[in-house]
């Protein structure tokens, strides 16, 4: 068994790594189906359910109380609502309306399968938002806030990349049904136009990052950490908010407002925090235990309630492009947005309309500055019908 601290941390790291090589030296199709995140949760599950590495470990504790909340930091640091409200104008509130849906439809999933679930499987609908709304950070961030175990956090990773194999192929698909559409949003003829006129007045910073970047962006990442750790721990707690959700919280808000100052200028926060992203994924895979009573039903009815949920917000996104008259391309990318984040958005917006790639992903950023606080709301709505 690994057990040392180096050890540990070596073999999550090396467990990322892996996968990461292996989807760009072979570039099997199997990565387009079940991408590295599905394997860097599972592998680990693997590794200490057969004793291979330490199921405990302070490792395990130092990524989830130092190194998610700098996670969230640095990923905060890139949103820019002003810009994208120039490019997509009312596609934001469709992308809204997209973020209410993903809020209603995990509600209603839940009371639908919930029989079916344990007692904390309402975590799980709380972490599947969080990625639904913000992306796999959010997961991470909101896992951390209501306390998700490791078994039902990989029921959110596996509902996640199921549907969204199912979901992808349907905003692919929607650009040719554009005039359709357009007849049922009543779009203006220019809206397309103008949203292709404003992103390329939009500006973009390419400058790559060098390590005086890095060092400057860790230690902002880890002053903000340090900060809301000490806050966290002097708020009140209760059943509702403990000081790990006090820190979240605190974390959430404060990378927002410094998204507002130069310093969302910096290269290389998006990378740097997605790297720790999967680091957390890993150590959640870790501390998993699969040998729990009923948990093949527990996976057939989430993923059953996960495509109920997806449904539903589907619904909310062409209740918002009628509302606001909006083009399908628009209605696509922000439901993108939510549900495939920074990660999907440009997919999805580079088949529709390569112009808009840009603004696509400052659009799902904006649901990194949500996507906190809304799905712990999802969270707590589901805990209490539990």
């Amino acid at each position: 068994m690994v057990a040392s601290n180096a050890g540990v941390l070596c073999m999550l790291l090396g467990v990322c790594a892996f996968w990461f090589y292996a989807e760009r030296a072979t570039r099997w199709k199997l990565f387009q189906y079940l991408p590295p995140l599905v394997f860097i949760y599972a592998s680990p599950v693997v590794l200490t359910n057969t004793g291979l590495i330490a199921p405990a470990s302070p490792v395990y504790d130092a990524v989830r109380h130092i190194l998610l909340p700098m996670m969230l930091v640095l990923l905060l640091l890139k949103v820019d609502v002003a810009a994208a409200f120039r490019v997509m104008g009312k596609g934001i509130f469709v992308m809204l309306f997209g973020t209410l849906g993903v809020m209603v439809g995990g509600v209603v999933a839940f009371l639908v399968v919930k029989g079916w679930l344990g007692p904390l499987g309402w975590t799980a609908f709380g972490s599947l938002a969080g990625s639904w709304i913000g992306g796999t950070g959010q997961m991470a961030a909101v896992s951390e806030m209501v306390g998700t175990p490791g078994f039902e956090f990989g029921l959110a990773v596996f509902a996640d990349n199921a549907v969204y194999m199912v979901w992808l192929p349907i905003l692919l698909a929607s650009k040719n049904m554009a005039g359709l559409f357009a007849r049922f949003s009543r779009v203006s003829d220019d809206r397309l136009r103008m949203m292709e006129n404003a992103a390329r007045e939009m500006e973009q910073d390419n400058r790559a990052p060098g390590f005086r970047d890095y060092i400057f962006l860790l230690f902002l990442a880890a002053a903000v950490t340090w900060v809301a750790t000490v806050l966290g721990k002097a708020l009140p707690t209760g059943a509702v908010v403990s000081a790990a959700t006090w820190k979240i919280l605190l974390v959430s808000t404060i990378g927002v407002a410094l998204s507002f100052t130069p310093l969302k200028r910096l290269p290389g926060s998006h990378e740097l925090a997605m790297a720790f992203v999967y680091i957390f994924v890993a150590r959640m895979g870790a501390v998993a235990h699969f040998g729990q009573e009923g948990a093949f039903t527990q996976f057939v009815a989430f993923l059953g309630g996960a495509f109920l949920w997806i449904f539903i917000h589907g619904a909310f996104c062409l209740l918002g492009a009628r509302l606001f008259r909006v083009d399908v391309h628009t209605a696509a990318i922000a439901s993108a947005a939510n549900i495939g984040g920074a990660a999907s958005a440009p997919i999805v917006a580079s088949y529709h309309n390569e112009s808009l790639v840009p603004a696509s992903i400052l659009m799902a950023l904006i649901g990194y500055a949500i996507g906190t606080h809304a799905a712990w709301a999802t969270a707590l709505i589901c805990r209490a019908l539990a």
